[in-house]
């Protein structure tokens, strides 16, 4: 049982909560859904979770990634207009575009491509071949690109939901923190909420260690996000491991999935597995809509 310093349930219920920490009573935008709506959400994130179009490999990521857990503990709800960003090749992205069809909507916003064969171009490629061939699952999903020099997402305040899984550390690398969060401030509707994960540094590291491994300070990505705006309405243990030391040659990049060393020492880190990570939920102000509307709070230690 993982420790828990606050715990609020959306009433979304996905899944038993599991070491959230939530501040009861924080406003969040997404229209409130009739118990019977949620259920069917939640019914269907089962079923697109076991879905046969995502690969056993990726399935096999679930342990590590809490796909499940980390939706239930943003607070993802049906008909939010959700806006995901830099998706890579698309893991959440084949979770969360079939999710999001037919209730709200799914748009992944990419980095404009700089190099016509280099990662981000690959990434796009990538993502575009998956929506294309699928389009009884992806087809509403919508790719829209940006410059990480001056990003836009969207209209502003058009967004419900903003999330994004292990990139700041690469905002970090591209000086463009700053920038990032301002953008998805932009974006987000009054109420909205901004989910982020991130491979968890040591407190105190510095900026250029965090560019050498992967790894970012949790007060870091706190101040960024505060500065830009945003309130820190709940933090969650979900994604975090224990047994990461944080201490590798490669960095995080040591770990699986990447495994930067190949077969040195590949056992090793094979039994520490993925990398430990904060999962945060920041709210923008402004908005009079309650979060835990129509939910339960629990007491603390509750799951």
């Amino acid at each position: 049982m993982k420790r828990v310093v606050w715990i609020l349930c959306g009433v979304l219920a996905l899944g038993a909560c599991s070491g959230q920490k939530t501040k009861p009573g924080a406003g969040s935008a997404g229209p409130v859904q009739p118990a019977g709506t949620q259920s069917a959400f939640a019914a269907k994130l089962d079923q697109v979770l076991a879905g046969d179009w995502r690969s056993e490999k990726n399935k096999a990521r679930d342990p590590y990634r809490h796909p499940k857990q980390t939706l239930e503990f943003f607070g993802l709800k049906p008909g939010m207009n959700l806006v995901e960003l830099t998706p890579g090749a698309g893991w959440y992205a084949e979770i969360l575009a079939p999710l999001q069809k037919g209730s709200g909507g799914y748009e992944a916003a990419i980095v404009t491509p700089k190099k016509k064969e280099g990662e981000d171009a690959q990434d796009k490629s990538a993502l575009a071949r998956k929506f294309d061939a699928d389009a009884a699952r992806y087809g509403e999903a919508k790719i829209v690109e940006f410059d990480m020099a001056a990003p836009n997402f969207g209209p502003a305040n058009s967004a419900d939901m903003v999330v994004t899984f292990r990139n700041v550390h690469n905002w970090v690398m591209a000086d463009a923190t700053a920038r990032m969060f301002k953008a998805c401030f932009d974006v987000l509707k009054p109420g909205g909420v901004l989910g982020v994960t991130d491979h968890r540094a040591k407190p105190g590291t510095s900026l250029e260690e965090t560019k050498k491994s992967g790894y970012i300070a949790e007060e870091y990505v706190i101040r960024m996000a505060t500065e830009a705006g945003f309130k820190l309405e709940a933090r969650s243990e979900i994604n975090a491991n224990p047994t990461d030391t944080k201490d590798y040659p490669e960095g995080v990049w040591t770990l699986p999935p990447t495994l930067a060393l190949k077969d040195k020492d590949r056992d090793r880190y094979l039994a520490i597995g993925e990398s430990d990570r904060m999962t945060l939920r920041f709210v923008k102000p402004g908005s009079d809509k309650i979060f835990s509307q129509g939910t339960e709070a629990k007491k603390p230690g509750a799951h």
